[in-house]
């Protein structure tokens, strides 16, 4: 065979190959992957649903608009606190909420998200990138097939909003409040406390 005739058409295999190999690789850019995320908050609210949204932006933003994610919130999927069971169960792909809302199915989730009585921002931020916080999150989560990342904060949180002052364990008796995390179960604690106290006092007498 001719030894030009050859290289010609080893040539042209070449470039066919490449063309198709480019062609695959336009088709793969071009490929659009759609998500859904399921929020705790309603719509348009303020500061927690505006992480969501950026997120949704910025990967459409970063990815040329092949990743598009949509967001339902608490009112179009009915379940607020349910967040977790559903991007377990695979009906969502993406889940926005706060971990304290499934304290009752995996109670070491707790301490991955904002609470009265926990970490400020800086600390827990420090405690995530640079003491083994994220670590520690993936190996609670990993049991459930879920990857859990931080997706803001909103500080440490208060106690609770009072129309009189507290400055007594006392002061508590009768209130009812909401409180997340385990800042319920510490007064929960003090209650019972001061019950067996109450208790012991009247018994001593």
């Amino acid at each position: 065979m001719d030894f030009k005739k050859t290289i010609r058409r080893v040539s042209t295999l070449i470039v066919a190959s490449l063309t198709t190999l480019a062609a695959v690789h336009v088709q793969a850019d071009d490929k659009v992957y759609r998500l859904k995320l399921a929020e705790t908050w309603g719509p348009n609210t303020p500061i927690l649903g505006d992480a969501s949204k950026n997120m949704a932006k910025l990967a459409k933003e970063m990815s040329n608009g092949r990743l598009i994610i949509r967001i339902d919130s608490a009112n179009k999927h009915k379940a607020p606190l349910g967040v977790f069971d559903m991007v377990k169960s695979g009906q969502y792909d993406l889940g926005h909420s706060s971990s304290y809302y499934w304290k009752g199915k995996v109670p070491n989730t707790l301490y991955f998200s904002s609470m009265p009585f926990g970490m400020t921002t800086m600390e827990q931020y420090s405690w995530f990138y640079h003491g083994g916080g994220l670590e520690l999150m993936q190996q609670v989560y990993s049991p459930h097939n879920l990857l859990s990342f931080p997706g803001g904060n909103s500080d440490i949180q208060m106690g609770g909003w009072f129309k009189k002052e507290i400055n007594t364990v006392e002061d508590l008796k009768g209130l009812k409040m909401r409180i997340p995390g385990f800042a319920g179960e510490v007064l929960a604690q003090v209650a019972r406390s001061q019950r067996i106290s109450r208790q012991e006092s009247y018994i001593r007498r």
